[in-house]
């Protein structure tokens, strides 16, 4: 048995993407997209090129984009096994693929007019509608916690991984030449008392574990310090009367900070103002989100026993439209504006920011990862000047980041999750994070653990 490493590696937060080949099945554990960074056009292309038609199987963990932003790509290799996932997933992967397929027809048409203009040679989408619409029909549902045999000698188990909705990570249990291993990918794990979600569901055996460590190296702040600060900035921007820009992950964090503001206004800590949804993924997340009200904690339960989300939110507008997305600028502060995408590498966004940088009274709020190389990385960082749409524009705006409000566990958490499955004494294996963090948890894990984390690079092998 080998298991290879197609992404999500070296220092890579995206891309996720593991080869599992035993004596009598071959399986990829995700298939997900780069994202961000100069070689991201290089990287995402289809993992392992036409050999792909060959595969038994994929297993989803969850629905982000670089999770499985690259599944129509096995559409072009003539791949046609199953892909399974939770329901939940199942739906999110429908939603977030077709609106990755779109973004890249209209980046593609918009690169190929200037392209007509110097003569430089056309772009290409990396996939295209139908290719979509076709992976998509190879969907397969699993249940949580319940083995699935999802390929010759593998069962799969599915328990709840708290980073998203139908987040999951995935057990495999593995027969070859009469002997089961068991094979974890713990996927993106969630933090722990998030709103929303219920919390991750440690694994409690392994021989071989590949953990995320996106936040390898520090914890966030606590969720209620980060309220507590959200609560002062929507304080300080309505006595202002100025305009809020959020960089929305649709799937997520818009539901999280839309169930915030309800709350909030429930409790009359604010009085009321102007909130535009303005992302028609956000806006289907969130329908896709009330049909699967199992996933929520209980405490989301027992809120909605008390009255429905809508009946705080009377000012609040869905804007599915690019018309009705262009009226935002003409609304005077102060105003929320939740936009994609979250890390400010395309979509609406980008728009408000263009409109907005160069204004002392609008405030952009940062609440979830920024890859390298994107918008949000850099404002995060502190960057005076930013260029959108090939024009300069100079950040006068106030910028906080609110980490408090990330769907991935921090440091503490991680280890957490670790310590149950850490008696069986696996092999792990730290990917989905830069190297500063996977360094850090590396040596919190060899302490504590006596184990020594292996830190692949793309491409490396795993072997049992």
């Amino acid at each position: 048995m080998k298991i290879t490493v197609l992404g999500a590696a070296g220092g890579e937060v995206t891309g996720s993407a593991y080869l599992v080949e035993t004596d009598r099945a071959r399986v990829l554990i995700d298939c997900g997209l780069f994202q961000g960074g100069k070689n991201a056009s290089v990287l995402n292309r289809p993992p392992l090129g036409a050999d792909a038609s060959h595969l038994d199987a994929v297993l989803l963990t969850h629905a982000h984009l670089d999770h499985t932003g690259r599944l129509p790509l096995l559409a072009q290799t003539g791949f046609t096994g199953p892909i399974f996932a939770t329901q939940a997933t199942m739906e999110m992967t429908g939603l977030i693929l077709r609106d990755s397929a779109k973004i890249q027809a209209q980046d593609a048409e918009r690169e190929n007019r200037k392209a007509v203009l110097t003569g430089k040679k056309l772009v290409v989408p990396l996939y295209t509608v139908q290719e979509t619409e076709t992976i998509l029909q190879q969907l397969k549902p699993v249940p949580y916690c319940d083995p699935v045999s999802v390929a010759p000698g593998i069962q799969a188990r599915y328990v709840e991984a708290g980073h998203m909705l139908g987040s999951a990570s995935i057990q495999l249990l593995i027969e070859e030449g009469g002997v089961q291993k068991k094979v974890v990918f713990s996927g993106d794990l969630g933090p722990m008392g998030a709103p929303i979600l219920r919390d991750f569901d440690p694994v409690a055996q392994a021989d071989v574990v590949f953990l995320e460590s996106t936040y390898g190296d520090r914890d966030h702040q606590p969720y209620a310090e980060t309220v507590g600060e959200f609560i002062e900035v929507l304080k300080r921007v309505v006595a202002d009367k100025g305009k809020i820009l959020v960089p929305t992950f649709a799937v997520g964090r818009a539901q999280l900070l839309t169930a915030l503001l309800a709350s909030i206004f429930r409790q009359k800590l604010i009085s009321p103002f102007p909130i535009f949804l303005d992302s028609p993924m956000a806006i289907e997340a969130s329908r896709i989100y009330a049909r699967h009200q199992e996933l929520f904690d209980e405490e989301m339960i027992e809120y909605l026993k008390a009255g429905p989300l809508a009946q705080d939110l009377t000012t609040m507008k869905l804007t599915p439209t690019a018309d009705e997305s262009k009226q935002i600028n003409f609304c005077p502060g102060p105003c929320f504006i939740m936009a994609g995408a979250g890390m400010c590498n395309a979509g609406r966004i980008l728009h408000h920011l263009r409109h907005n940088l160069e204004n002392p009274a609008a405030h952009v709020i940062i609440v979830g990862y920024q890859a390298n190389g994107t918008i949000g990385r850099m404002l995060v960082e502190g960057a005076k000047r930013v260029t959108i749409f090939g024009d300069v524009y100079t950040v006068r705006a106030q910028v906080h980041t609110l980490g408090g409000f990330s769907a991935h566990a921090g440091q503490t958490d991680l280890l957490h999750w670790f310590e149950v499955i850490a008696p069986s004494k696996p092999r792990v294996i730290l990917t989905h994070g830069e190297n500063g963090p996977r360094e850090a948890l590396a040596k919190l894990i060899s302490e504590r653990h006596g184990l020594v984390p292996i830190l692949p690079k793309l491409g490396d092998i795993v072997e049992l």
